[in-house]
């Protein structure tokens, strides 16, 4: 695809390098006012990277930078002890997960990398999804507070959110070179299929990591109409996603897939995959 970036291309340094934004404080408390100090950080981040890389490599660098930028920001909210606290939790999952899906990428399936491997343009109704859910925090937090103070129904979002990434990310590295961020029509020649590690446990564990990562997203929130939104619209799409995919991969493995069919669930509540008439 176009813009693919080779396995080398700058990812971790300029992630890091955004991440530097929690040096800000030391800068303000030099003398350097708040809006003026992130201002001319920003200025300065975007002219080194300019100035380090060329198409595609800047690509890459400005938007793992700018992943690293909202990390170190979350860090920041994380211990302003205000009731965006938790909205810092959020930034740390959210960049997190689209950073290392990059990362993972990048050493298990180098060949499939390319910018789409962010998955920040993952489609139009995610972005809406992210969008309503920001919104209803902030509407929320400024009338009624207090729902943003339940500590204990966060730290529970936030459980859900580090056991659906760590779940994605094993079925990832699990997978291999088989794994890839779109459906695959056509059988490649190491395509395998996968039984061992998570895949024993679930058909779909990266499907089921992603699941209950984005719900989680909701619960830390304590966003109560996203949280229910989410959870309905996300079980729609891997309802149809994995009846999409099973069909490929029985046409690619016929009987082989049949039998880990009817063995191991795709692990997502009362989704039971593509119906098959024998």
């Amino acid at each position: 695809r176009a813009g693919c970036p080779s396995p080398g291309a700058p990812g971790l340094a300029t992630f890091l390098l955004g991440a530097s934004v929690l040096a800000l404080p030391l800068l303000t408390r030099a003398g350097l006012q708040g809006r003026t100090g992130l201002a001319l950080y920003v200025a300065g981040l975007n002219a080194l990277l300019l100035l380090l890389y060329r198409p595609p490599r800047y690509q890459i660098a400005i938007r793992a930078c700018f992943l690293g930028f909202v990390f170190g920001c979350g860090v920041l909210l994380s211990f302003s002890q205000s009731s965006w606290t938790h909205f810092g939790w959020y930034m740390c999952s959210l960049s997190l997960f689209h950073y290392s899906e990059y990362l993972v990428t990048a050493v298990n399936n180098p060949k499939s990398l390319s910018l789409d491997s962010f998955l920040l343009n993952h489609s139009l109704e995610y972005t809406v999804a992210a969008l309503s859910s920001w919104i209803e925090f902030t509407l929320e937090n400024i009338f009624w507070p207090e729902l943003k103070q339940i500590t204990w129904l966060s730290i529970t979002g936030l459980l859900m959110v580090v056991f659906g990434e760590c779940l994605r990310k094993a079925a990832m590295f699990t997978a291999g070179s088989n794994f890839n961020h779109v459906v695959q029509n056509e059988k490649s020649d190491t395509h395998t299929l996968v039984t061992s590690g998570v895949y024993a446990w679930f058909r779909h564990p990266s499907y089921v990591g992603w699941f209950y990562w984005s719900i989680g997203t909701q619960v830390m929130l304590c966003n109560p109409i996203c949280g229910i939104g989410y959870a309905l619209t996300v079980w729609r799409f891997f309802r149809d996603r994995i009846e999409e995919e099973e069909i490929s991969l029985i046409h690619f493995f016929g009987e082989e897939y049949l039998e880990y069919k009817k063995r191991v669930p795709t692990g997502l509540p009362f989704i039971k995959g593509v119906k098959v008439d024998l």
